[in-house]
This record gives structure tokens, C-alpha cells and sequence, in this order.
């Protein structure tokens, strides 16, 4: 997996990108949560549930099914984000599914449950760049730690800032 930071990256460059009338701050803010939201997982942990099980982690938090449901419930306090119903779960729909993409692309795991409860098979994609992040937050301080920034500096930060400055661009050629 990123790090639960990288996981906001996402809904951060997109809603900056697209601006405060397409996506208000509290769209914004609401889709940063759901982007880290899949990663709850990881309190499975706690409870004795393996990794590989279906309630485990990268298991039906990450799957289609959570990532259309749970932007479906969020439209209960639509009025609160002062958007539409259709950007709402739009915008929140894309926060919640960039994390198992991400999660598809690291380097490690095992896979992303996208279909369950269809099929409890993990999947990854067909190129795995993202170096997966450790666990232990004291890994981060080693050579290995340093590589996961670097890598989700240049494959997910960097594109996401480029795909915001072209939005912005776009903002001002339009308006």
C-alpha cells in the first residue's frame, strides 16, 4: 500500500485542480477521508482476522462494491457538501476507488480484492511501480523507508501535480 498521506493525493489534486465552484472545501475534505478510508482495514489486524481473508486488509474495503455504496450512503448529507448529488458521489466515488488502485500498483501484498463478494480473488495491475509502504512507522527512517517516498513522490505526487496545474490552466482558459 502507499502511505495513508499518498492516499489523499487524489481528491487533494483533483478538487484543487478543479476549484472551489466545482468542488467545495467540504467535498474536498470528504473526499481526502475516503481516500485513506479503505486502510480502517488494517484494524483487522487487532481482531485476529489474516490478512488474506475477505475482512482482512486490501479485502472488501478496497472492492467495487464498498467504493460505490459508500459514496451512495454519504448522499444522505448532500446538503452539507452544497454540491449536487451527482458531483457528490462522483467525486467521492473516484477518492474511494484511487485507493485500491493505488494499492494495485505497489510493489507488494496481496493484490486488491475489487470483486468481492463476487469472488474473494486479489488482484494487482499489469505494472506494479508504487514501492509497498512498511507498517512500522520506524522503517521510514532506513534506506528502504526513503525509497517508498521517493517512489510515491514520483509516481503519484508528480502526476497528480501535473494533472492539477493542467486543471487550473484549463480553469483559467475557460473562465
Amino acid at each position: 500500500m502507499p502511505t495513508i498521506i499518498t492516499h489523499a493525493a487524489v481528491p487533494l489534486c483533483l478538487g484543487l485542480g478543479l476549484g472551489q465552484k466545482i468542488i467545495p472545501p467540504r467535498l474536498l475534505f470528504a473526499g481526502v477521508v475516503f481516500a485513506m478510508l479503505p486502510d480502517a482495514d488494517v484494524l483487522a489486524f487487532k481482531f485476529g482476522v489474516a490478512y488474506g481473508n475477505a475482512f482482512g486488509h486490501r479485502g472488501f474495503t478496497h472492492s467495487l462494491l464498498f467504493a460505490a455504496l459508500v459514496p451512495t450512503l454519504a448522499l444522505l448529507l448532500c446538503q452539507w457538501f452544497k454540491t449536487s448529488l451527482l458531483k457528490t458521489w462522483s467525486f467521492l466515488f473516484v477518492s474511494l476507488l484511487s485507493h485500491s488502485l493505488l494499492d494495485s500498483i505497489t510493489t507488494g501484498g496481496k493484490g486488491v480484492g475489487w470483486l468481492w463478494p463476487w469472488s474473494d480473488e486479489r488482484f494487482f495491475a499489469p505494472w506494479q511501480v508504487i514501492r509497498v509502504a512498511p507498517f512500522n512507522l520506524a522503517k521510514y527512517l532506513t534506506p528502504s523507508g526513503h525509497a517508498v517516498i521517493v517512489s510515491e513522490l514520483y509516481w503519484v505526487w508528480l502526476p497528480g501535480f501535473i494533472l492539477m496545474m493542467a486543471l487550473i490552466a484549463w480553469r483559467k482558459t475557460i473562465g
